[in-house]
């Protein structure tokens, strides 16, 4: 990402102090605490991992489940399970010294289920005919969209549209083009 033209002030997420951001995907004041958020992310990704280990032990028919499982399937802590115990607003059953199992159902009726991290997924790629017959060159998209090539050049950087050279022309998908500048068409 190229450097901003112009000042953008924001506040770190990790430190919390006020920075002048070089690019506009800039959330963290420093290296150090772009480490220290990777790490936390990091951490987060191996915790709801051991996390959904535990809970694809859990039987579907069991009815009454560990506190640890239960704060598992619901991300409720510990100390709330058992504060909700004390209070006598869930059912429970003790089945002897650190063997208390809470009722799963009453537990659903209360809370949702955890959710999970939104997991960045790698997108599927898409597949383009670089085919000349199915391609505007640069001229001719100029010419279609009343602009100049070097604005041509800047959009296709900036939607990362692919392009193919051959000899002195420029080719680039037909397809990519229209979606881009359908309101545009004639």
């Amino acid at each position: 990402m190229g450097i901003a033209k112009f000042e953008i002030r924001r506040k770190c997420m990790v430190c919390g102090e006020p920075f002048m951001a070089k690019t506009i995907e800039s959330w963290y004041c420093s290296p150090r605490c772009s480490k220290i958020a990777y790490k936390r992310r990091r951490d987060e990704e191996i915790r709801h991992s051991k996390l959904d280990v535990i809970v694809r032990k859990i039987p579907k028919s069991q009815e009454y489940v560990k506190v640890s499982e239960a704060y598992a399937l619901f991300g409720i802590s510990k100390d709330t399970l058992y504060r909700l115990i004390r209070k006598g607003k869930i059912p429970y059953v003790n089945a002897g010294k650190k063997m208390i199992r809470v009722s799963k159902t009453e537990l659903m009726k209360m809370y949702p289920l955890r959710k999970h991290p939104l997991k960045k997924e790698k997108p599927e790629p898409k597949l383009y005919s670089l085919e000349p017959k199915n391609c505007y060159t640069i001229n001719e998209m100029c010419k279609k969209y009343h602009m100049n090539d070097s604005t041509a050049y800047m959009q296709i950087r900036k939607y990362s549209i692919p392009t193919r050279q051959i000899g002195n022309y420029v080719y680039v998908p037909k397809k990519e083009i229209d979606n881009l500048y359908k309101s545009e068409a004639k």
